[in-house]
């Protein structure tokens, strides 16, 4: 049985006081990280996309890319795209995101290997999306700094310098779990987080993740995914999205912020080593994914989530529509079509789905 015109709903965990109680919000919004300066806008308004592969047949792609010039951008200012092999050699930004060596650390066989890297974009999801047919699956853009990066509701918000900002493209056939690829995603930044911790000897960063599709670090947003989706010759389109606050403090925090607070050795964690971190456990967990069915990945992904045991308060109007009805439920896990199972008090289903920024039953 499932509770039908709920209003909302706030969490909180069963083993937490309940002075940790949560209020989830009522309304969307938009957050505006960290604003350019005007001066540096006007300085920086033109873009730079620059393409390079890890193969030379990948390489040669870019080429032909570059030469066919059709590559379309809903940005209204202009992108200049160039090869990265013409610009190896000149002096590069030291914060820009280093190419070479994320192309060494990667080791996938399809997802990341073909990249489109930007100091500065508009939406790397509106680059990957609007030229998904023209790009090899798997490809993937990055950006140093987006203007206009995308959310879920059509949130709109500016990512600063020290962000990991970057979306790819993967098709599927089977449009019935088309909706649980995010969660792959999701597990697979978490995965690869703490691989690099393991790597380096150093203390595991706990990324959380909070369903459907944010990123947490001591209580506080790091990051998010956003996967959007257009069908098409019968197959899913699909632009993943990831953003992940690496080194830059605002709006909330962010993973190397974290770690020197926990470490008495200065270490960082690099963008670079993050994304090719990202590409080679997601290039796994998507071939378990698409062979075994996301049951195979979900006691993985729930050592990872924040809901397990999670007592939800629903509130629910009465028959007569004039009182507020609360009703206790559990988290117990996901359904098959990828939302909340919870189960009441006197043992009744309740499949929770998000709204927007909020969860609706």
């Amino acid at each position: 049985m499932l509770f039908s015109n709920c209003s909302s709903f706030r969490f909180f965990c069963s083993h937490c006081p309940s002075s940790m109680l949560h209020s989830l919000p009522k309304h969307i919004i938009k957050r505006r990280m960290l604003s350019l300066s005007s001066a540096n806008m006007e300085a920086e308004s033109a873009s730079v996309l620059v393409l390079c592969g890890k193969s030379n047949a990948e390489n040669e792609f870019a080429l032909s890319l570059k030469s066919n010039n059709v590559l379309r951008f809903l940005d209204s200012n202009p992108v200049s795209i160039c090869l990265h092999s013409e610009i190896r050699n000149l002096h590069c930004d030291s914060e820009g995101f280093q190419v070479d060596h994320y192309m060494d650390v990667l080791s996938t066989s399809q997802f990341g290997r073909f990249l489109m890297y930007s100091p500065r974009l508009g939406s790397t999801h509106d680059v990957v999306s609007h030229n998904f047919g023209e790009l090899p699956i798997g490809a993937v853009c990055v950006a140093d700094v987006q203007t206009k990066g995308r959310g879920r509701s059509k949130n709109v918000w500016e990512s600063p310098k020290g962000c990991l900002l970057f979306s790819f493209t993967i098709q599927m056939e089977d449009g019935r779990v088309v909706p649980l690829v995010q969660y792959v995603v999701s597990l697979a930044v978490t995965e690869a987080v703490k691989d690099i911790c393991q790597k380096k000897g150093i203390q595991h960063l706990d990324v959380k993740i909070k369903w459907p599709n944010d990123l947490y670090l001591d209580g506080l947003k790091v990051g998010g995914i956003l996967c959007t989706s257009t069908y098409k010759s019968n197959k899913f389109n699909v632009s993943a999205g990831i953003g992940l606050n690496v080194s830059n403090e605002k709006p909330t925090t962010c993973l190397n912020a974290t770690l020197q607070k926990w470490t008495p050795v200065a270490h960082e964690l690099q963008r670079e080593d993050i994304m090719a971190a990202f590409f080679n456990k997601f290039e796994d967990l998507y071939t378990v994914f698409m062979g075994q069915g996301f049951q195979s990945l979900e006691p993985l992904y729930y050592k990872t989530w924040l809901h397990s045991g999670q007592r939800v308060i629903v509130q629910d109007k009465n028959d007569n529509q004039d009182q507020v009805v609360e009703n206790v439920v559990t988290i117990q896990g996901l359904t098959s079509s990828g939302y909340l199972l919870a189960i009441s008090e006197d043992g009744q289903t309740c499949e929770l789905h998000p709204d927007g920024n909020r969860w609706l039953c």
